[in-house]
């Protein structure tokens, strides 16, 4: 995928891509997601892993993986237009971007889900996310997106992996571990999540 910088796409994609983010917003809000933290203020940062207000502002310590979510998708849209570039233009793989995380953020809303954090990850008192938290986890993966085209593929790895180490130490959580504890949920890996009590986690 060409690194030519400004990224452009079509006038068409980006009407597209704005649409599917607007449809997004409205199937959360259909859910019955807040659309702001019920404490009724937007905040650009809040640090605190065990609070009822973490994933409910502009960004938290799981923005890291959503800008993950973005070096992957571009990674994988890389491939796609390398084998079919007729079809898979950058308009294309953008918008494929946004359905993908979108499509997360519904998932990851559903009871099922939020039933499954609470009962298998550190997020124990874990009600789901505001909209406008949804809104700027995919804002938030376009970054890492856009911060993938620019930087050569071993800068992009070594930055997911200090995003990965640095908040695997700091909350003991991460990508990584957000995936193995919805999935297989290790009580080993729980009862070393259960222990943290640093500052980022609780606030004290």
């Amino acid at each position: 995928m060409s690194n030519a910088w400004p990224l452009r796409i079509s006038k068409w994609s980006a009407a597209i891509a704005l649409l599917l983010v607007i449809m997004f917003a409205g199937i959360l809000f259909s859910m019955g997601r807040p659309p702001i933290c019920a404490c009724g203020s937007v905040k650009l940062w809040h640090g605190i892993v065990q609070s009822s207000e973490n994933s409910q502002h502009l960004s938290d310590w799981y923005t890291f993986s959503h800008i993950i979510h973005g070096f992957i998708f571009f990674g994988l849209g890389h491939l796609l237009r390398k084998k079919w570039p007729a079809f898979f233009t950058l308009g294309v793989v953008v918008c494929l971007a946004i359905l993908a995380e979108g499509a997360w953020e519904v998932m990851e809303n559903s009871s099922v889900v939020i039933d499954r954090y609470r009962e298998a990850t550190i997020s124990y008192g874990y009600e789901g996310d505001s909209i406008v938290n949804s809104m700027a986890d995919i804002g938030w993966m376009l970054f890492g997106f856009l911060l993938a085209s620019r930087l050569p593929w071993r800068a992009t790895l070594a930055a997911a992996l200090l995003f990965e180490v640095m908040t695997a130490y700091l909350i003991r959580d991460n990508l990584t571990l957000n995936i193995l504890m919805l999935t297989a949920a290790p009580q080993s890996v729980k009862d070393w999540q259960a222990q943290g009590t640093g500052y980022w986690l609780t606030g004290k």
